[in-house]
């Protein structure tokens, strides 16, 4: 039986707030999950950990072993009343007696790598502009030549009445002549409304299934009496014995006592007579026919209801005559036989011999078939419609760009220079930006040896612009005594304290600082204890920009605490987080942090909040293993769907969020649904389709791709804290065309396209 592993603190005994008079116990694990509503009692569970009342520590350990930091409301209204006036984060780090040189030299050399930006930048916007000037001339042209196409197949183009959006798909597509009757036919009947579906017909069951009933065998048996008794003897003699059996069974109980034929009063023991008359095989054989008899109609009798069933209204198509006519042959056959059946009860001592109906039934089934592969190619035609609205649309663009050939190639040969010039001072302006980086990262490490606190205020700054937050940073905020050095929050444009940051700002700061207390030390000798980490709702107020860093950085404090708990190799450095809480109301956010944890249960614990009557309640969300009946499963409260993804997928705008739900799709279809690996689906999408990823030495596809899919590589590659997607995907149609390419290089375009039409039955089905 699978148990949960303790960790540092044991149990926590909740008797307070919208707990008072329930005590409900809790016995977490390392990483432990919360989920529920605003104002069922998480902040009370947060709070109470904070205090330690309540709480209970593994054996030989109390609070004052550990640092807990705690993530809450508090924390926030504690950090952040005064933006000027946050403490000091210390990290450990060697003192340099030479810095300042060095520092000196790397500004000298920043200088110099910005004026070549600075060159560089410009050339490159006067290309720029002079291929805006040579594509809005083409939009003009293109929009010229094709006003009577367009005017022709207007119902095709929508969101593409636009010079520059009808050019782009002009540009788009191959060059194709089509014969323009052809696509005016095929333009005119998407538009008729007479159209429709129709009901199969049901097949035959089982062709066989009268021909293969068991007790068949006894037709093909004379049955006789062998009784020798002397009545017996003398009906025999006189060959009446089923002549009698007959007559008696319908008349014995009409004549009471009598003979029917002569009247005469018949002996006393005339039914022992005859009874004795018949001996028990041929009693036996007869009630086998009789049971055969009712066997062998009730199963026609079913079998033909079902197939005499018509669909309500009948494709027009299908001609119905050879389905009534083989119904008729069938009836008839099986009335025949029923007949025969009868005629050997009747005279048990023939032996008959049955028509086969399995003939019959197959050429009804064929019927049935043809008929329903007219109705299927016509529901097809009508369900195939927005297919075949695409493919005339597609034809229009073709022919449009076979017309528009001339002007089109004489703008890609213009284009072509102008690119690669572009490209050229790209390259320059890539290479000294990269050149700047590195010095920058130069001037941040040895700037954080001067000041111990400027490491925390770097990596806070850096994550602040990465994410947007570009109106403020952190600065330097130095007392009297030199070695107090404090923070202060500013305005970057005014150098002034921020006094008027938002909810979401202002939530964003006290995490990230929050974030630096937990990876530091809280004073400058650099003394470390194990650390206990309680998070609750760390991302209210938050726009989705800020929730993906929050998620990211949370999943590597997770991981952090996992390394205390799992055996494996280590996915991040360290292990000073000894046990994590993670409480929150926030669907999403619990979603990003928790989905791949469901399966660890030993050392993973998910927890529903609820509250009635004003009465909080914990309970621990568990299942028995369908799979191994001995062991229990966790069961997160927040599902996560596979369909919801692509349901995220198709609404979110942020790029930061749509990489990441690109991601988890990709993680979860191509590795855990198809089982690959996650280097050879690199393989397969960056090597053996790598040309088609890349357009005229345009490397953006093949490098988003590329960013894509080393993210869910199953090879170690170190821990990825989803900050490097900042820049890869600046541009949300890039980002989902390169997406779409994927799962085409795939083989999986059908897949991608069945998820992408929002049908749940479409969904059921391929999960299947």
């Amino acid at each position: 039986m699978s148990t949960k592993l303790p960790c540092e603190i044991t149990k926590i005994v909740l008797d307070d707030a919208s707990y008072k008079g329930t005590k409900v116990e809790v016995t977490p694990t390392y990483i432990n999950y919360f989920f529920g509503n605003n104002g069922t009692g998480k902040s009370t569970l947060a709070n109470t950990i904070r205090r330690g009342i309540g709480v209970s520590y593994r054996s030989g350990r109390s609070s004052s072993d550990y640092m807990t930091y705690v993530f809450d409301q508090n924390f926030i209204d504690e950090n952040m009343t005064r933006y000027h006036n946050l403490p000091g984060v210390f990290t450990i780090n060697e003192i340099n007696v030479d810095i300042q040189k060095q520092l000196d030299k790397i500004g000298e050399e920043q200088i110099a790598a910005k004026k070549l930006v600075t060159e560089a930048t410009k050339r490159k916007d006067e290309k720029v502009k002079e291929k805006d000037d040579l594509t809005a001339q083409l939009y003009k042209d293109c929009w010229k030549k094709t006003k009577n196409i367009r005017t022709m197949f207007e119902k095709l183009l929508t969101g593409r009445k636009t010079s520059k959006a009808f050019t782009e798909a002009v540009k788009s597509a191959s060059p194709v002549k089509h014969n323009i009757d052809e696509m005016k036919r095929m333009y005119e009947s998407l538009q008729s409304p007479s159209a429709k579906s129709y009901v199969r017909f049901s097949d035959v069951d089982n062709p066989t299934m009268l021909d293969s009933i068991e007790g068949q065998s006894i037709l093909s048996q004379a049955i006789v009496n062998t009784a020798n008794t002397p009545f017996a003897e003398f009906l025999k003699k006189l060959d009446s014995i089923q002549w009698v059996r007959q007559g008696h069974s319908t008349y014995h109980t009409l004549t009471e006592g009598r003979c029917p034929y002569c009247m005469q009063e018949l002996p006393t023991n005339f039914e022992d007579m005859l009874s004795a008359s018949f001996d028990d095989q041929y009693n036996e054989s007869l009630s086998k026919l009789n049971t055969f008899l009712t066997t062998y109609r009730e199963t026609a009798n079913n079998a033909f209801t079902s197939i005499s069933i018509l669909p309500t209204e009948i494709y027009p198509s299908v001609d119905i005559k050879p389905y009534n006519e083989k119904l008729t042959v069938i009836k008839a056959t099986i009335q025949s036989n029923i007949n025969k059946i009868r005629e050997k009860i009747d005279a048990p001592s023939i032996i008959i011999t049955l028509e086969e109906t399995a003939p019959l039934f197959l050429e009804l089934s064929e019927i049935i078939q043809n008929y329903n592969k007219l109705i299927d190619t016509n529901n097809e035609i009508i369900a195939a419609g927005p297919q075949k609205k695409i493919e005339c649309m597609n034809a229009v663009f073709e022919h449009s760009a076979f017309m528009l050939k001339d002007i089109l190639d004489a703008y890609t040969k213009s284009e072509k220079s102008l690119d690669l010039e572009v490209k050229k001072q790209q390259k320059v302006i890539d290479e000294q930006n990269g050149i700047l980086q590195n010095l920058r990262a130069k001037y941040r490490a040895l700037s954080s040896k001067t000041v111990e606190t400027e490491t925390a205020m770097n990596t806070i700054n850096m994550m602040l612009r990465d994410t947007g937050f570009q109106g403020f940073e952190v600065r330097p905020h130095k007392e009297t005594d030199k070695a107090a050095i404090n923070y202060e929050v500013i305005r970057t444009d005014t150098g002034k304290i921020a006094e008027n940051l938002s909810e979401g700002e202002k939530n964003f700061i006290a995490f990230l600082y929050f974030q630096q207390l937990v990876f530091g030390s809280s004073n400058a000798e650099g003394e470390f204890k194990d650390k206990i980490v309680v998070i609750d709702d760390p991302v209210s107020s938050m726009d989705s920009k800020a929730l993906f860093v929050v998620g990211a950085l949370v999943r590597k404090m997770i991981e952090i605490c996992r390394n205390n708990a799992d055996n494996r190799k280590a996915i991040v450095a360290g292990n000073f987080i000894k046990q994590i809480f993670i409480l929150t109301h926030n669907a999403y956010f619990h979603r990003e942090v928790s989905y791949a944890h469901v399966k660890h249960y030993v050392y993973v614990s998910f927890y529903l909040i609820q509250k009635r009557y004003d009465k909080s309640s914990i309970r621990l969300c568990e299942c028995q293993n369908p799979n191994c009946p001995s062991e229990q499963m966790n069961v997160n409260p927040v599902k996560n769907s596979y369909a919801a993804l692509w349901e995220e997928y198709k609404e979110v705008s942020s790029p930061i969020p749509l990489m990441n739900i690109i991601r988890r799709i990709l993680e979860y279809y191509f590795l855990q649904l198809c089982g690959y690996e996650g280097e050879s689906l690199r393989k397969r999408i960056l090597e053996d389709h790598k040309e088609d990823f890349i357009y005229d030495d345009d490397y953006t596809k093949f490098d988003m791709a590329s960013s894509m899919l080393s993210y869910i590589s199953s090879t170690a590659h170190g821990i990825n804290d989803d900050m490097h997607y900042v820049d890869d995907c600046s541009n949300p149609d890039v980002c989902r065309d390169t997406f779409r390419m994927i799962f085409q290089h795939m083989g999986q375009e059908q897949h991608f396209e069945m998820m992408m039409g929002n049908s749940e039955e479409n969904i059921r089905t391929h999960h299947r």
